[in-house]
């Protein structure tokens, strides 16, 4: 049941979600060596990983994590960059969203991945809370790949805030309301 108005969440087939964005890169953009800025194509991710997750949830999100992001190549000025992304898996009120980057020479038609990048976002409400995801089915042998890997990963996140959490505490540190971890 959705947490705002007691709606069923009927469960949304992974091809529903996908979704692309293509920008060229321009010279505003670029580093002294002429490549697209790092900074730039995280930005773009950000926004393409959104695209896919609100087409899940039809609702906003925020982004509350990018688990890895990898440079494979760089991107020139010129190229046309082409992001993919899809939802790989639904949590609570949360889901993973996989993109990957592409860029195509325009002079020449190569097409070359240059990045790729996990980003969990969380679904909001109309208050601006969190709020309850309807499932992804995944239908190929690809998604369904992919619904597992995002499995384990959450895992290994759950496992290392866990960690983390251990260690504030063991360190004379205490948590208070607020956020503040100092005593």
């Amino acid at each position: 049941m959705s947490a705002n108005k007691g709606t069923p969440l009927i469960a949304r087939p992974v091809r529903e979600s996908i979704s692309e964005y293509s920008e060229l890169a321009l010279p505003n953009d670029a580093n002294p060596l002429g490549n697209l800025l790092g900074g730039r194509v995280m930005h773009l991710v950000d926004m393409a990983g959104a695209m896919a997750a609100m087409r899940h949830c039809r609702r906003p999100v925020v982004t509350a994590s990018i688990d890895k992001m990898t440079f494979l190549r760089p991107i020139h000025i010129g190229q046309l960059v082409v992001l993919r992304s899809s939802v790989n898996r639904v949590f609570h009120t949360s889901m993973e969203v996989g993109v990957k980057v592409t860029v195509e020479d325009l002079q020449t038609g190569d097409i070359f991945h240059t990045s790729s990048a996990y980003v969990t976002f969380v679904a909001l409400d109309e208050r601006g809370h969190p709020t309850a995801i309807a499932a992804v089915i995944p239908e190929t042998a690809d998604q369904k790949r992919r619904f597992e890997e995002a499995g384990n990963r959450r895992q290994y996140r759950l496992e290392l805030r866990e960690k983390a959490s251990n260690r504030r505490f063991a360190g004379g540190t205490k948590r208070r309301r607020g956020g503040s971890q100092a005593l």
